[in-house]
């Protein structure tokens, strides 16, 4: 009992609580290919209680310490007597007393599991935003950082008949973290994304990619990893290409390479996807794949090896209803939004989004640039700041290897241009062209005001150049922008990763009248009569598609919202601009055809 009281009270002038949690932290390593794996979901209702003294962890309430050599003790909690919330969701948008909060809450539930003892168990969380902790029958069980990847926890030795789990969710802006503390977007808390237990079996398939070979049209290369070190066979199987391949796998790792000229290769007008299976004894997973080249020479960007006109749109995960936790239906409605505006292409900004998203887009026809939150005042010294982004980074290849829809990964948006920033960047570039090259890699650069011209030094180590300009809005000397190209003579392709302007859905006015429809209008006329002359501008992806929530927007127009949509933030209104953007598409696709 003296034991007890005497931790109690060093729990409340303990500084360092957090420390003893660090060190066993779900990284891109742990993760495991789940397709056509069968999972059992913990989605539904949990009970919570709002924590923002992080008494949780640090009185340990995960260990149920109800008494002390029989003397029953007073606790802060009552875990099965809390409030529920139906999980994944962003908490901000299940109760107006949750909107503005930024800091921890609790989740716990109670689930029945049996468990055979050929088999191991892993629990997986789509995202958590920022910091997540796992505990599992009075175990602590590990962390996550970043907000918008997948993380995986082994819980095979952890699991009873009757289980009870907690999970401690830290929505803090943090000045160390990947983002940062500042960002332009609304700070959405929670366990967002889903959440699943799989059974695999002891020995099972960790990684499984699959593409086009690079610069190939005709062969197609399968890489497989084992969770183990050991030697066998796996065997690949494309039904409809009638073609199986052995791949021989030694320590753990195999891969196969082979022609098949008969392969109809993917492309957003032919999203065509082909059913495939990798085995190994005792462990089958599946997947639905696209076969497709990207490649840049020169300033063109080829996709199966013709030329291509990135027509794009940016666009946040942020829905007006359910914040982060964007539905099935809100991801479809956006790529159909984006497709009738004559899209080929979205920027998925400035994080990671749902990897439904990708799905949807393999399945739809879109190309997708995918990126990790590298963004605003990032603490580029720091080693585990850079550690952090990079992890964030791998998740994502991991998980989205084999979505053909995918075409570039960007690893940040609009930093300035310093020595410790181009270090960090371009190690970032570095790991993305070493994992996956098969794929396209940029940034969102910003413009050199002092030359007005594109001259990032990061440019160098990237295949697309990524620029964000607001001539008209943010700078409102438009004659600049004809000026910065002319300045301008890149030796690789340009994507305009962002330009627009704000307006309120419905407010007219002269085309001076900032937050107007019509001003919108105007900066968008300017901006494609200037854009579509310049020969080494090869895409564009306006922002944005939707309007969405930020803190920083107080004006009148703004009203806690980036008006800066081609439709409004409930997504039923267009805005003017969204036709010119459509009937400039159209025209794109014309000339292409």
């Amino acid at each position: 009992m003296k034991k007890y009281v005497q931790k109690n009270v060093s729990d409340i002038n303990l500084e360092d609580f957090a420390g003893e949690y660090e060190g066993r932290d779900a990284f891109a390593k742990d993760l495991f290919f789940i397709g056509g794996r069968k999972k059992e979901s913990l989605n539904g209702l949990w009970h919570y209680a709002i924590d923002q003294y992080e008494t949780a962890i640090r009185q340990h309430w995960f260990e149920e310490r109800y008494e002390a050599n029989g003397i029953s003790l007073p606790v802060d909690y009552s875990f099965d007597e809390w409030p529920v919330m139906k999980l994944p969701c962003s908490w901000n948008m299940q109760d107006r007393m949750f909107f503005l909060y930024e800091s921890s809450m609790v989740f716990t539930r109670k689930f029945s599991f049996k468990k055979d003892p050929d088999e191991r168990v892993f629990l997986r969380i789509g995202a958590a935003n920022y910091i997540l902790r796992v505990f599992l029958n009075k175990q602590y069980v590990g962390m996550h950082r970043g907000g918008s990847t997948p993380m995986v926890f082994d819980i095979t030795d952890l699991l009873e008949d009757h289980n009870r789990i907690m999970l401690v969710c830290d929505a803090t802006r943090r000045p160390e973290q990947v983002p940062t503390e500042n960002t332009d977007w609304f700070n959405y808390g929670g366990v967002y994304r889903d959440i699943d237990i799989y059974r695999v079996p002891k020995l099972f398939i960790k990684d499984f990619r699959i593409s086009l070979a690079p610069g190939k049209t005709d062969r197609i290369r399968a890489d497989v990893e084992l969770s183990e070190p050991k030697n066998l066979d796996a065997l690949l199987s494309i039904p409809e290409l009638s073609h199986e391949a052995a791949i021989s796998v030694k320590n753990g790792k195999g891969h196969v390479e082979f022609r098949h000229p008969g392969l109809s290769l993917w492309s957003p007008e032919n999203p065509k996807l082909y059913d495939v299976t990798l085995s190994i004894p005792g462990d089958t997973v599946t997947d639905r794949v696209g076969f497709r080249d990207i490649r840049v020479e020169g300033r063109e960007i080829l996709l199966n090896g013709k030329p291509l006109f990135l027509r794009g749109i940016s666009c946040h995960e942020d829905s007006f209803v359910n914040g982060k936790a964007v539905t099935r239906e809100e991801a479809v409605q956006a790529i159909s939004d984006a497709k009738e505006m004559g899209c080929n292409f979205m920027r998925l900004a400035h994080y990671p989004h749902n990897e439904q998203m990708a799905k949807l887009a393999d399945e739809m026809g879109i190309l997708l640039w995918e990126e990790i939150p590298v963004y605003w005042a990032i603490r580029f010294r720091r080693a585990a700041t850079y550690k952090d982004a990079e992890n964030q980074l791998l998740e994502l290849i991991t998980r989205d290897y084999n979505r053909a829809s995918v075409v570039i990964w960007s690893v940040g948006n609009e930093n300035a241009d310093s020595d410790e920033r181009l270090s960090f960047m371009k190690r970032l570039a570095d790991t993305a062209h070493r994992v996956d090259k098969t794929r396209l890699v940029s940034a969102a650069c910003l413009v050199s005001f002092t030359r007005n011209a594109i001259e990032d030094r990061l440019a160098e180590y990237i295949d697309v150049i990524g620029l964000n300009e607001y001539f008209g809005w943010y700078a409102p000397d438009f004659t600049k922008l004809p000026e910065l190209f002319e300045n301008s003579n890149p030796d690789k392709p340009v994507v305009i990763s962002e330009f627009g302007a704000d307006a309120l859905a419905g407010h007219r006015g002269s085309r001076s009248d900032k937050g107007t429809e019509d001003c919108q209008a105007d900066v968008y006329e300017k901006q494609i009569a200037t854009l579509r002359t310049i020969p080494y501008v090869k895409g564009m992806a306006p922002w944005i598609l939707y309007d969405f929530r930020c803190p920083r927007r107080t004006s009148v127009i703004q009203q806690y919202f980036n008006r800066k949509g081609l439709i409004d933030a409930e997504r039923k209104y267009k805005k003017p601009a969204y036709f010119l953007m459509q009937k400039f598409y159209r025209e794109k696709a014309g000339e292409e055809a």
